[in-house]
C-alpha cells in the first residue's frame, strides 16, 4: 500500500507513519489481499481506499470475540473485539472489506467488524461482514446497563453524537448487526441476515434483529435506510426483526426499501420493554416486499407514512 510516495507492508505501519503535525487529508492506497490487522484510526481526515477491482478483493479481518479471555482473567467484551476502530472525525473508507471472523456467536460471543465513533464518517462500496453486532454507529449510550459492559477504548470518552453515511454497501450479520448511538444514513445499501441458530429451522424461532439504536433522548434522528434491499441466506420466512431498541428513545425510519421475506410482518420488537413502545420512533415509508406489495409494519408502535 501507499501513502505519499512511500510503500508499507501493513496499514498500522502506513497509519503509523503520518506526522502528527500534519493535519491535512491522509490517503492511503491499499493493494488487493488480506490483510490480518486490527487497524486503529485516532486522528482525522484520513481516508483509506481499496484498489481491487472489487471490494472483496481488499479485505481486512481479525478473530475477536467477546467471551475470548484476557490476560488478567476477565473476558474481552463486545467493545474490545472490533476489527477496525475509527475514533475521529472526517474519515472515510472506500471499496474495501472489514471483516469479524470469529464465526458462531454462541461460542466467541459479540464481534464488532466495524467500531465507528466520530463525526462526517463516510464508507462507500464497503463490505461489512460478521455475525453478531457487527457495526457499532458509536458513541456508547451514557451508562452501561450492566457494570464493566462499556470496557473498551472509548468507554470514558465523552459522548458525542456524530453523523455517519454509507452507501452502497453489503452489512452481513444476525443479531443486533447494525447498532449504536450515531445518526447514520444508509443509502442504496444490501443488507443480509443470516442464521443466527443452525440447528433451528422452524418459522417460529426467532433468527436475529437487523437493528438495535441506542439513539439518545431529544436527537431527531437514528438509523435512516433509503433504497436500501433487506435481504437473507439460509433463513426462513419471518424469522427476523427490523429492529429493537437498544435503549427507549430509539429511533429508525425505513424508505423505498425491499423488505426480504424474513422479515417478521411486525417489522419491529419492543425488546420486552413495554416502556420504550411510548419513547421509541420506528416509521416505515413506500416499502414493499420482493414480489412488488406493499410492506406495513404491524407492530403497533410503528408509524406507516
Amino acid at each position: 500500500m501507499n501513502e505519499g510516495d512511500t510503500t508499507f507492508y501493513s496499514i498500522t505501519k502506513a497509519l503509523d507513519s503520518i506526522d502528527s503535525s500534519f493535519d491535512g487529508k491522509v490517503v492511503i492506497s491499499i493493494a488487493p489481499g488480506v490483510y490480518e490487522e486490527r487497524i486503529e484510526i485516532w486522528r482525522s481526515n484520513v481516508h483509506l481506499v481499496g484498489k481491487g477491482r472489487f471490494a472483496s478483493d481488499t479485505v481486512i479481518t481479525m478473530s475477536y470475540g467477546a467471551f475470548d479471555i484476557m490476560e488478567d482473567g476477565s473476558k474481552r467484551g463486545t467493545f474490545r473485539s472490533y476489527t477496525m476502530l475509527i475514533a475521529a472525525s472526517d474519515v472515510s473508507l472506500d471499496h474495501l472489506s472489514v471483516e469479524n471472523n470469529s464465526g458462531e456467536p454462541l461460542k466467541r460471543g459479540q464481534a464488532i467488524a466495524l467500531y465507528a465513533d466520530g463525526d462526517n464518517i463516510r464508507v462507500t462500496d464497503c463490505r461489512l461482514i460478521g455475525r453478531q453486532d457487527t457495526l457499532f454507529t458509536g458513541p456508547l449510550p451514557p451508562k452501561e446497563i450492566q457494570p464493566g459492559g462499556f470496557i473498551g477504548p472509548l468507554q470514558n470518552a465523552p459522548r458525542v453524537n456524530g453523523h455517519q453515511y454509507y452507501k452502497q454497501c453489503f452489512i452481513s450479520g444476525d443479531v443486533d448487526f447494525i447498532f449504536g448511538s450515531a445518526s447514520a444514513t444508509f443509502d442504496d445499501c444490501y443488507i443480509e441476515s443470516v442464521c443466527h441458530v443452525p440447528s433451528k429451522k422452524e418459522t417460529d424461532t426467532i433468527q436475529g434483529y437487523v437493528t438495535a439504536p441506542s439513539t439518545p433522548e431529544g436527537q431527531e434522528e437514528g438509523y435512516v435506510f433509503l433504497h436500501c434491499s433487506f435481504i437473507c441466506r439460509g433463513l426462513m420466512p419471518r424469522t427476523v426483526y427490523l429492529s429493537r431498541p437498544w435503549r427507549n428513545f430509539a429511533r429508525a425510519h425505513f424508505e423505498d426499501c425491499m423488505i426480504g421475506e424474513h422479515i417478521r410482518d411486525e417489522g419491529f420488537h419492543d425488546w420486552n420493554k413495554t416502556e420504550a413502545r411510548e419513547t421509541v420512533k420506528y416509521t416505515v415509508k413506500n416499502c414493499y416486499r420482493p414480489a412488488g406489495e406493499p410492506f406495513r409494519a404491524l407492530a403497533p408502535f410503528a408509524e406507516n407514512l
